[in-house]
């Protein structure tokens, strides 16, 4: 079968959240290196050029969307970085404003939901993944200071500092948490 993705809202994905809570430990965050529109039934949500919110069955099921971290995870990835080369060439789909602020509110409704940090120890990159920055997986690493081959929102704006992304995100998504009343 093909995608099956249903547009949902942020207020919807609290009934998604409230069947998982106590599943789900790690949240990832990733680019699909394809087109603004285009999702991937890899990740449990995707996000559209536009900021519209797509999920996939329920936040527990498993999906192949990070290396060896698929268990007890969620998987959020952005529709954008088709032909992105580095950090100072996006290519034609970078992430948009839109994407980025609705990954962190996304991920501010999940981490208050699930009752998660938004620290790298729960939240990260698949760049900082890739880089075993949460210690998970301590060897074979295969993101930015290594190998390279996953470097997914290493930085979420072109010309940022390298390694910033995940970083941003995690503090866009506790500003958004606390303007709901809540600390993450």
């Amino acid at each position: 079968g093909g995608v099956r993705m249903i547009n949902v809202s942020l207020s919807d994905l609290n009934d998604y959240c409230s069947r998982a809570v106590g599943y789900i430990d790690k949240i990832y965050i990733h680019w699909t290196a394809g087109r603004y529109n285009q999702q991937f039934n890899d990740y449990h949500i995707n996000i559209d050029g536009c900021g519209n919110i797509y999920i996939d069955g329920e936040l527990t099921d498993h999906k192949s969307h990070t290396w060896m971290r698929n268990g007890r995870a969620v998987g959020i990835s952005l529709d954008c970085a088709y032909g992105a080369q580095w950090v100072n060439d996006l290519g034609d789909y970078p992430p948009t404003a839109a994407q980025i602020e609705t990954l962190a509110q996304v991920v501010a409704v999940l981490c208050v939901d699930l009752g998660l940090p938004a620290s790298i120890s729960n939240v990260l990159t698949h760049a900082e993944a890739a880089d075993n920055m949460d210690g998970f997986y301590a060897h074979d690493p295969y993101g930015p200071n290594s190998t390279c081959e996953r470097w997914d929102l290493w930085v979420v704006t072109q010309g940022d500092e390298p390694g910033s992304g995940g970083d941003v995100i995690r503090m866009k998504a506790k500003y958004y948490a606390q303007q709901w009343g809540n600390n993450i």
